[in-house]
């Protein structure tokens, strides 16, 4: 069966939650979703029992802190492993052109060239184009552009276990796309805070929604399950209910508000 392991729920400001990033897992292997901001990508892989030699897919939405920074820890623990030949089949990264332009960039300056000459020779980049489509562990990903106000960012659209989902980076969907998703099994769309506290975490400005928001278009869409992730972490043990309870007030399908380590059975 088809499943989603969150490893991190979090924004890009939170410490006791991980940065979002999760892992698409069925019998064929292992898809990572983003990488978080720091090595903690390494303990969180340990903790969900996924051995990262063993990933041969991975997609980076988007260049910022929180999604990229966890790749080059990634690439120091792989190239070591490329080196010694415990690493020999390909990696296949996907990415749009500015996250590669900016791993290619850093990378430079924080990584000696012997241990990236070990990474161009094992991972091959697949810079993404709107549209692209790619098998990935037996399913068929489109992956798309998602018109981000800010930062470039793609999404995926695909089917597990025959439920239509689409992932949606870390913005607010831009309208232009709502017919893209209407009516589909599973969508996965972030909630920066309450709509009760936008006023302290100012989710709007950032380009991102309230959970209220969000809710209130998925529900005009006729979305059938809202995972909900990317949030703020004040409220600690408290942020499932709240969120999910505020969520439910405005839409009508069932809502997934995951913890780190979650798992999400698609059904």
């Amino acid at each position: 069966m088809d499943k989603i392991i969150m490893l991190g729920t979090g924004n890009g400001g939170t410490i006791n939650l991980y940065n979002t990033c999760f892992v698409i897992q069925n019998e064929n292997g292992n898809f990572l979703i983003d990488t978080g901001g720091s090595i903690e990508i390494i303990k969180r892989l340990n903790q969900v029992d996924i051995d990262y030699k063993s990933i041969r897919h991975i997609f980076i939405s988007h260049s910022h802190t929180d999604h990229i920074l966890g790749i080059f820890w990634l690439f120091k623990k792989i190239s070591r492993n490329v080196m010694n030949g415990d690493i020999k089949e390909k990696i296949n990264l996907y990415c749009n052109d500015v996250v590669y332009q900016a791993i290619s960039e850093v990378a430079k300056y924080i990584l000696p060239d012997k241990l990236m000459n070990a990474i161009y020779s094992i991972v091959d980049f697949k810079v993404l184009n709107d549209g692209d489509k790619y098998n990935i562990n037996g399913v068929n990903y489109t992956f798309f552009d998602i018109q981000a106000k800010g930062t470039k960012q793609f999404g995926f659209e695909c089917s597990l276990n025959n439920k239509k989902l689409a992932f949606l980076g870390d913005e607010t969907l831009n309208p232009n796309l709502y017919d893209r998703i209407k009516s589909f099994d599973y969508v996965m769309h972030e909630a920066f805070c309450l709509d009760s506290e936008e006023n302290i975490f100012h989710a709007y400005e950032k380009n991102h929604s309230t959970t209220r928001s969000v809710s209130e278009v998925m529900n005009k869409l006729d979305v059938r399950n809202l995972i909900l992730y990317h949030t703020e972490e004040s409220h600690k043990n408290e942020r499932k209910k709240l969120y999910t309870e505020e969520a439910q007030s405005y839409f009508n399908g069932n809502v997934i508000v995951p913890n780190d380590l979650e798992i999400i059975e698609i059904k």
